[in-house]
């Protein structure tokens, strides 16, 4: 059955159909999802007239907004804002589109047959449940023996966006490409970088969401897809790394994303065993922590599993030969300066970029806080100032990236060392937040006018310490503080 909000939704704008004498037709990933019991709040609709005129006096009748967009095309949304509703949406997304001529020919223009069929909106509405289905290029069938398959041969050519959509479907749905498919996407490969950064990254981000997002990198990567979307991985390819490592630095890195999805319980991975996935921490408060949205389109989830593809993209360039080792000194600094740029030109959020290029920069630190034993509650206060909102990220891309690093070669004393560094700043994390975050004792007036101490950087310094000192155990009250300051900092 449908659900009841989106009934509602789709009578209010079959009247408004009926008043205009418009035929309306429910189109592309609505009728696919229904045919697979899936509940989505996007609504694509084809109409019998001018779509964005369409789309404008139906936000004005039912209280939604409009918004155009493509002009050329004539393609428009409508958003209605709703409560939560039992769908579980807080909003709809009708997305209208004008037919040129007749629904069928205006399906041989859409990108992929599960997307190319149609069903009329009063037939819908009358029997829901079994209403007739208009699929010209048998779109029902490719879903039931799951693949994905292009309408036609140039649908790439007349809108790249589909190089990526076509990956980001098929992870979603769990289908595979059709072999002539996977040909026209090889063949059209270089189209993708006529796209827009915002449309790129939207399908991007849908993409790693998914519990299927490595395969699916991976085989982007087999049909010359990946290098274009991130040119900079490129230089990746066929770099040897240290003895220790099983893969070169561009595996590593696509094997590190199928890492990352195994750890956070949303993928899984060939050489992670149940065994070695058991002994990962794992609770609902971390469950949480990475299905929580960042930006709009974004959660935690999503950006590990993008810094776990880029945190080695800057290895190339670093790579040098010491005493006959491959090292690859500041690659972590430098890898976070590339990011950023990439980020940019996908156009991502402030946010996000500031949050992957913190993961990329210190995704070693982890195992840095301690060479000898469990880290110090200085470094563990340290880490986490220094990591803010990714701390709980970055400790987990630190497992994902020795794990891949490794391969079906792990060495179990190398790896139980490692956990049981992440498992103890976990712990002590969750145990005293006060390590995190201490009490203020002292600030910057009390210095100035008890110490005689003048405003300025060094004052900061000053304070900064004490943080430290008081999150280690060494001072407890303001009198420690005080003292502290007059015989180790003065």
């Amino acid at each position: 059955m449908i659900n009841t909000d989106i009934f509602m939704v789709l009578q209010k704008i079959k009247r408004f159909t009926d008043g205009r004498q418009t035929k309306a037709f429910l189109v592309g990933g609505f009728v696919r999802d229904h045919l697979l019991r899936r509940l989505t709040s996007d609504i694509d609709i084809a109409v019998t007239e001018d779509a964005p005129e369409y789309g404008k006096r139906l936000a004005g009748e039912i209280g939604g907004t409009f918004v155009l967009l493509d002009d050329i095309n004539r393609i428009a949304r409508v958003v209605i804002d709703t409560d939560r509703n039992s769908a579980g949406f807080s909003h709809f997304n009708l997305d209208f589109s004008t037919i040129q001529s007749d629904i069928k020919t205006d399906l041989a223009r859409r990108d992929f047959s599960i997307n190319s069929m149609a069903i009329d909106l009063t037939d819908f509405l009358e029997r829901p449940d079994q209403p007739e289905l208009i699929d010209p290029f048998q779109g029902q069938k490719d879903l039931q023996v799951k693949i994905i398959r292009a309408v036609t041969d140039d649908i790439f050519r007349s809108d790249p966006a589909r190089l990526l959509r076509v990956f980001r479907l098929a992870a979603e749905l769990n289908l595979t490409l059709d072999e002539n498919t996977r040909r026209l996407v090889q063949r059209d490969a270089a189209e993708l970088s006529r796209v827009a950064g915002e449309r790129a990254r939207e399908e991007l981000v849908k993409l790693l969401a998914s519990s299927e997002a490595a395969l699916k990198l991976r085989e982007m990567d087999e049909l010359g897809i990946l290098t274009v979307l991130f040119p900079e991985l490129e230089h990746s390819r066929d770099v040897e790394q240290p003895k220790e490592h099983h893969w070169d630095v561009l595996n590593h890195s696509l094997e590190t994303v199928s890492a990352a999805g195994s750890i956070m319980r949303s993928g899984s991975c060939a050489f992670i065993t149940s065994a070695i996935l058991s002994e990962v921490p794992w609770s609902d408060s971390l469950a949480e922590h990475f299905n929580s949205p960042v930006s709009k389109d974004t959660s935690h989830a999503v950006l590990v599993k993008l810094a776990a593809l880029l945190h080695d993209i800057a290895k190339p360039e670093t790579r040098i030969i010491d005493k006959e080792r491959i090292r690859f000194f500041g690659h972590n600094e430098q890898g976070a300066v590339t990011v950023v740029k990439i980020m940019e030109r996908l156009r991502f959020s402030n946010k996000d970029i500031r949050l992957v290029e913190c993961m990329v920069q210190n995704h070693m630190r982890p195992t840095q806080m301690s060479q000898t034993g469990l880290p110090s509650r200085r470094a563990i206060y340290r880490f986490f100032r220094d990591t803010g909102a990714v701390a709980i990220d970055i400790l987990f891309l630190s497992l994902a990236d020795h794990l891949a690093a490794r391969g079906p070669n792990l060495d179990p004393q190398q790896w139980s060392w490692h956990l049981q560094q992440v498992k103890y700043t976990l712990e002590q994390y969750s145990l005293d937040k006060s390590l995190v975050a201490p009490a203020k004792l002292v600030n910057g007036y009390d210095l100035m006018n008890e110490l005689g101490l003048k405003p300025g950087p060094r004052l900061r310094e000053i304070l900064e310490s004490v943080r430290e000192a008081q999150a280690a155990g060494e001072i407890c009250n303001r009198g420690e503080a005080l003292s502290y300051i007059k015989n180790r900092l003065i």
